[in-house]
C-alpha cells in the first residue's frame, strides 16, 4: 500500500457552525436555524486544498460527538488526512453559532475556548505528518483560542522549518477572540516567520493603524521577502513581493456562504 505524506498540513479549529437561513435575523432573537455544517478557518483551508488535489492533511481536535463524527466525514469524504486528530476526554466538538445582518457583517457567537477545539496543545503535534511537508497554513482565529494553542502552532511552525517548508498566515482577526491590539502581539512571531500573508484590507489597517493601504502593507512588521495577497472583497486582489504590487481584478460569483468564501479565497 503507497502511503502519501501530506505537501500541506494545516492546525487548528474544526468546529460546526448553525447559521441563520437568511440576513437580519440578530442572534438575540428567537429563530430558525440552518446546519450544523463543518467548519473552523483551518478546517475549511484543508478541504480547499485537498479539492485542488493537494495531499492535505487536518491537525487539530474534536470531541467524541456527533458534531466530531460530522467532521471526520467531511474529511474522509474531502480526502483530507485526518490522522492528527486528538479526542481530548470529557470536551463536546465546538460550534459557532453565525447570523447576517443586511449590509453583509457578521455577527458569532463561539463555543471553542471552553470545547474540544481549545485543548490543542504543543505536545498533540504529531511529528511524523510533517515529514515532507512543504507548507504549513495557521490562522489567526487558532493562535488567539489560548497560550496552549498558541503553542501548538509555534510548535508546528518550528517543524515545517526544520523541514524546509514555508509558511502561510491568514491573520483572521476575531474581536469576539481577543481584541485587535493583543491580536497583534499574538500574531508578531508568526508574522515575522510567515512566507506568505493572506489578509484582508481591513485587517492590515487594524494591525498598523495606517488608513492608506500601501502605508499599512509597508508599515506590517513580515519577513522581508514574504508575499502578501491582500484580500479586497468585490475589488479583487493585490499581491506585494519586493515593493512591487500586482492588482488582480475580482470577478462576479454566486456568493454561498461570505465566511467560507473568504476562507477558500486563500487557496
Amino acid at each position: 500500500i503507497e502511503v502519501i505524506m501530506p505537501k500541506v498540513i494545516t492546525v487548528g479549529e474544526a468546529l460546526v457552525e448553525i447559521m441563520r437561513p437568511s440576513a437580519g435575523q440578530p442572534l438575540d432573537q428567537n429563530g430558525e436555524f440552518h446546519g450544523p455544517f463543518a467548519s473552523g478557518a483551518p478546517a475549511i483551508f484543508a478541504v480547499a486544498a485537498a479539492r485542488l488535489e493537494l495531499s492535505t492533511a487536518f491537525i487539530g481536535a474534536v470531541g467524541d460527538d456527533a458534531f466530531g463524527r460530522l467532521m471526520e466525514k467531511r474529511f474522509a469524504a474531502e480526502r483530507v488526512d485526518s490522522s492528527g486528530l486528538q479526542y481530548p476526554a470529557g470536551f463536546a466538538t465546538g460550534a459557532a453559532f453565525v447570523a447576517y445582518d443586511d449590509s453583509g457583517g457578521r455577527e458569532f457567537v463561539f463555543h471553542i475556548r471552553h470545547a474540544a477545539c481549545g485543548q490543542l496543545a504543543a505536545n498533540l503535534i504529531p511529528i511524523g505528518l510533517f515529514e515532507g511537508a512543504d507548507w504549513l497554513h495557521l490562522s489567526g482565529s487558532t493562535i488567539f483560542l489560548n497560550e496552549n494553542s498558541r503553542a501548538a502552532c509555534q510548535r508546528a511552525m518550528d517543524l515545517i522549518v526544520t523541514q524546509g517548508g514555508k509558511i502561510s498566515l491568514d491573520p483572521n482577526l476575531r474581536p469576539e477572540l481577543m481584541p485587535v491590539d493583543e491580536a497583534g502581539k499574538s500574531l508578531a512571531p508568526f508574522l515575522a516567520a510567515a512566507d506568505l500573508l493572506l489578509p484582508t484590507e481591513s485587517e492590515v489597517q487594524a494591525l498598523t493603524g495606517e488608513s492608506e493601504i500601501s502605508r499599512a502593507v509597508q508599515s506590517l512588521n513580515a519577513k522581508q521577502d514574504a508575499i502578501l495577497a491582500l484580500k479586497r472583497g468585490p475589488t479583487g486582489c493585490s499581491i506585494w513581493r519586493d515593493g512591487r504590487q500586482l492588482d488582480v481584478p475580482g470577478f462576479v460569483v454566486e456568493e454561498i456562504d461570505p465566511t467560507g468564501a473568504g476562507t477558500v479565497s486563500q487557496r
